[in-house]
């Protein structure tokens, strides 16, 4: 189990690393100044690492 948690964070790290480097590039601060918001797949990426990591990849509730 500990390997899957590693997994996670490391997949978090990795989308949140990409995600900077969109918004350098962009010279934004927020994804929500980006006329890409919806439509982009970097972010939809993050979100999506964001909530397996608070999951553990389990559905259902989160535990914080």
């Amino acid at each position: 189990m500990n390997n899957d948690i590693d997994k996670y964070k490391q997949n978090l790290v990795n989308s949140s690393k990409k995600l900077k480097e969109c918004q350098n590039s962009m010279n934004l601060k927020s994804c929500f100044d980006c006329k890409k918001l919806f439509d982009c797949e970097t972010r939809k990426n993050y979100i999506d690492a964001v909530y397996k990591s608070m999951s553990k990849g389990q559905s259902g509730g989160f535990e914080f």
